[in-house]
C-alpha cells in the first residue's frame, strides 16, 4: 500500500511541475509552487526527488514533456526497427509529430524557453540532446552511418516541426499549409516520407 501511495504522490508531483511551468514559466518554478499545485508537503518532494533540478530532470525523463524514443517506436518496436531504412525513418517521424501535437503543454514550455534561458531550461535542453543521441543510435544502422548527412537533415526536420507547431499556436496557414489541421500535417509527413526514400534509396556517397 505504501509503495502504491508513493507512486501516486510522485505522479501528482510530476503533473504539478508541468502545470506550474505552463502557468507561470520557468521564473516562478520552485519547490513551494509545485508543492502547492500538487497539494503535498514540500518535504515529500525533497524526499522523493532530492531537489528542484532533480525534480525537473525526472519530469523531463517521464515522457510528459518530450516523447521518449521507446514510445515513438510504437506498439511493436521490433517490427518498426525491422522495416527498410526509409520506411523506418518516415514512421518514426510520423510518431514524433503526432506525439508533439498531443502535447500542448510542451509547446507552451518550448515557447517560454525561447524567451527565458536559465539553469532549469538547460536541464530540459540536455534531455533533448540525449533524446537525439538515442534516436540516432536506435534508428541509425549501417544505412545512416553510410550517409552522415542524414543526421544533419534530421536536425533540420526536428527543428522545423517544432517551429511550425509553435507558429501554429498563433496562426493557421503557413506557406499555404494548414498547420492546425490533420490534412496539412499529413501533407508534410508525406513530404518527409518522400525525402526519406531519396536519402536512403539512393546510393550512399563515396567517402574521401
Amino acid at each position: 500500500m505504501a509503495t502504491r501511495d508513493r507512486a501516486a504522490t510522485e505522479e501528482r508531483i510530476l503533473a504539478a511541475v508541468g502545470s506550474v511551468l505552463a502557468r507561470d514559466g520557468f521564473g516562478a518554478i520552485g519547490i513551494n509552487a509545485v508543492a502547492r499545485a500538487a497539494g503535498v508537503d514540500k518535504v515529500l518532494i525533497y524526499r522523493y526527488f532530492g531537489g528542484l533540478p532533480e525534480l525537473l530532470r525526472a519530469w523531463g525523463e517521464s515522457g510528459r514533456f518530450w516523447p521518449r524514443v521507446q514510445d515513438l517506436l510504437g506498439d511493436d518496436p521490433q517490427a518498426l526497427l525491422a522495416l527498410p531504412a526509409a520506411e523506418r525513418y518516415a514512421r518514426f517521424f510520423d510518431h514524433f509529430v503526432h506525439a508533439l501535437r498531443r502535447r500542448p503543454l510542451t509547446l507552451e514550455i518550448l515557447a517560454a524557453e525561447v524567451q527565458e534561458r536559465n539553469a532549469l531550461t538547460a536541464i530540459l535542453e540536455a534531455e533533448r540532446e540525449q533524446w537525439g543521441e538515442e534516436a540516432v543510435r536506435v534508428l541509425g544502422g549501417p544505412e545512416m552511418q553510410a550517409r552522415p548527412f542524414v543526421q544533419d537533415v534530421t536536425l533540420l526536420l526536428v527543428a522545423g516541426v517544432q517551429y511550425l507547431l509553435l507558429r501554429g499556436r498563433r496562426i493557421r496557414i503557413f506557406g499555404g499549409v494548414d498547420i492546425h489541421g490533420d490534412a496539412g500535417w499529413d501533407r508534410l509527413l508525406r513530404a518527409i516520407e518522400a525525402l526519406a526514400r531519396l536519402m536512403f534509396e539512393a546510393p550512399a556517397p563515396r567517402r574521401g
